[in-house]
């Protein structure tokens, strides 16, 4: 299996999230990513949340912006990513997919991942489904495994590197 290498237009780091569990997740310049995630961060519920294949939640920082165009409250972290990330073409991500984010972290991307409840509170509607990508393709949070740990940084280059 190759692999092909594609530099995302200036991608990067915008914001890093952990919380204590629940959201929102709240900002911190750097974080050390381990096969269980961010250092410091912890998830209400392990049934839903965590583990080896879903370790790091990511979302788009031009993800959010739109929904906060549209009305809604939500804001980076907001919706429990662990990383928000800016630059990438969101909607054209999908599992399998690999990033690396500053000179060593490398995560492949798992599963979309199912809103909850708890995200109710960012939207005007209270309707959680907007970040559904079976009901809004594009438009979900992603999870990855760890495949190389390491620090990032709020700032670092994000490289998409697809498998085909």
């Amino acid at each position: 299996m190759s692999r092909k290498k594609t530099s995302a237009n200036r991608a990067r780091v915008h914001q890093i999230n952990v919380s204590n569990g629940g959201v929102p997740k709240l900002p911190v310049p750097e974080a050390h990513v381990t096969t269980n995630g961010l250092a410091g961060d912890r998830q209400r519920s392990l049934t839903v949340h965590g583990g080896p294949d879903r370790a790091v939640c990511l979302f788009s920082l031009e993800q959010i912006q739109a929904l906060q165009a549209e009305g809604h409250s939500i804001a980076p972290g907001a919706s429990g990513e662990n990383v928000t990330l800016d630059g990438l073409e969101w909607g054209k991500l999908k599992p399998g997919h690999r990033l690396r984010i500053g000179t060593t972290v490398r995560l492949e991307l798992t599963s979309y991942t199912d809103p909850c409840k708890y995200n109710a509170q960012w939207f005007t509607d209270r309707n959680f489904n907007r970040i559904n990508q079976k009901r809004h393709p594009g438009w979900s949070r992603l999870y990855a495994r760890v495949l190389v740990g390491g620090i990032i940084r709020t700032g670092d280059a994000v490289v998409l590197e697809e498998i085909g």
